[in-house]
């Protein structure tokens, strides 16, 4: 029996990620095919090209976006599903999709109603994109702030943070909303409990391997 976890693809343009087993191996951004590379938004942000070039192996990644009257300067998407094997790829079982989106706000000071509303956000993105069923494992919602400085009520409404929603009373899977505040200049940067793609926005620290969890476990290997 074995255990994979691997990424989907909607047509030719999905986050169709390399082997998991060998992101160790991958190339940095400017050795890869030019189609590669120029399928990754330029941000004119400095701070945004690079958290791209930690996130473009596994997201489809767009910029300047509006989703439900909100503008964010980065949207992101991964898609991985987990499908366990019995002695060959054709005999599946205990199939498991999950996804996260990730929105990304520039801001000059972040305030907790602002974060709030953004939460709100967040649930009504679960609403319109989660297909709650049994191959569902979870999806997760993350909304970045990235800031000249994180106030200290948004510091700790932001790791005081926990949203998880059950559906079908968890048979259908669940869906979460994290929130990550960064202040790259200052090199500060707080994250609710759960969301493991903070570690992609703090540029000052290598990529470390996030605490174990099923989501985790397969996101960490997309990161180089």
């Amino acid at each position: 029996m074995s255990e994979r976890a691997e990424p989907e693809a909607d047509g030719e343009g999905g986050a169709d990620a390399a082997d998991p087993a060998g992101a160790d191996d991958r190339r940095a951004p400017e050795e890869l095919p030019a189609e590669i590379r120029e399928a990754v938004p330029e941000y004119d942000d400095e701070y945004l090209d690079r958290v791209s070039d930690r996130l473009m192996y596994s997201y489809d990644l767009d910029r300047d976006a509006v989703v439900d009257g909100e503008r964010f300067e980065m949207t992101a998407e991964m898609r991985v599903r987990n499908q366990k094997q019995f002695l060959h790829p054709a005999l599946s079982y205990a199939d498991h999709d999950m996804r996260e989106y990730v929105y990304v706000r520039r801001v000059s000071t972040p305030s907790v109603g602002e974060l709030e509303r953004l939460v709100e956000f967040a649930h009504d993105v679960a609403d319109e994109r989660v297909e709650g069923h049994e191959e569902h494992y979870g999806t997760d919602v993350t909304v970045v702030v990235v800031a000249d400085r994180i106030p200290d009520d948004v510091a700790d409404f932001v790791a005081g943070f926990s949203d998880r929603t059950l559906l079908k009373f968890g048979y259908y899977g669940h869906y979460e909303v994290n929130l990550v505040a960064v202040a790259p200049d200052r090199e500060a940067l707080v994250a609710s409990e759960n969301a493991d793609t903070a570690a992609a926005f703090r540029l000052w620290e290598r990529v470390d391997s996030p605490d174990e969890g099923l989501f985790s476990r397969f996101a960490k290997r997309f990161w180089r």
